[in-house]
């Protein structure tokens, strides 16, 4: 079954337009496991809009002691150290994540929005794949179902592919959604082939994931948005319960 891993950047967005600590980032993660989340995403920015450093370090705390659980740190491996921020591979060397999904997005972006383009980026980004893995880390990079770069991924040493699904949600409903399935099934598929394994994740939810994770061999969807929302009406509880049977049907 598709594992399910719950992206908690909007908890502390919501936390950091006050004051103190709340809500409680660890608090609602621990809700997330205790109803069968399987893992647990972050996503650190520079700019620290939502996920700060000591949330990387307190969640990393809780999670590597469990060792059916995976803790995701994802971000723009690029990303400089900024006052308190030391740095995104300086963080992520530190808290030392079961996977680190390498994000080619910037702060002027309102959210990662593409996948990278390894015909400019792939020399640069082999050394620190090679470095992330000697570390005993599991390094995957956030990919558009592109097959010549899909290709490419696995030239630079990737262990895994997060394909990009932000233009398959958004094609929910539409004509294209067959054309774009496809695209995503195929780059999963060549994924597969070349020994890399698949994870997705952007605008995935309770609508549409169920057709997504028809997918052979989807090793791990990451989905917070929508899980965010969704925990508004529903909780929780309630909506960890609900991907997780949407899960269970593939």
């Amino acid at each position: 079954m598709t594992a399910l891993s719950i992206n908690l950047n909007k908890i502390s967005l919501l936390r950091n337009s006050r004051e103190g600590n709340y809500p409680n980032i660890v608090k609602h993660a621990k809700v997330c496991i205790e109803h069968g989340a399987e893992g647990i995403t972050v996503h650190p920015r520079p700019d620290q809009r939502h996920i700060r450093p000591k949330d990387v370090r307190d969640l990393a705390e809780l999670v590597r002691p469990q060792p059916n659980l995976e803790f995701n740190v994802e971000g723009n491996p690029f990303a400089p150290a900024l006052a308190d921020y030391p740095g995104f591979l300086e963080l992520v060397e530190e808290t030392n994540p079961d996977q680190c999904t390498l994000v080619p997005d910037t702060d002027s972006q309102l959210t990662s929005d593409h996948g990278f383009d390894l015909h400019s980026s792939g020399e640069a980004l082999y050394p620190i794949i090679q470095r992330l893995k000697n570390q005993g880390m599991r390094v995957s990079l956030f990919m558009d179902p592109d097959l010549e770069q899909i290709d490419l991924a696995a030239k630079v040493g990737a262990d895994r592919i997060e394909l990009y699904t932000g233009p398959y949600a958004a094609s929910w409903g539409t004509d294209s959604l067959e054309t774009i399935f496809q695209q995503h099934l195929k780059a999963a598929q060549l994924a597969t082939s070349l020994g890399m394994g698949v994870n997705a994740g952007h605008d995935l939810n309770l609508d549409n994931l169920a057709k997504f994770s028809s997918i052979p061999n989807l090793l791990e969807v990451s989905i917070g948005h929508a899980f965010i929302v969704d925990s508004l009406s529903m909780g929780m509880a309630s909506t960890v319960q609900a991907y997780k049977k949407l899960l269970s049907q593939n």
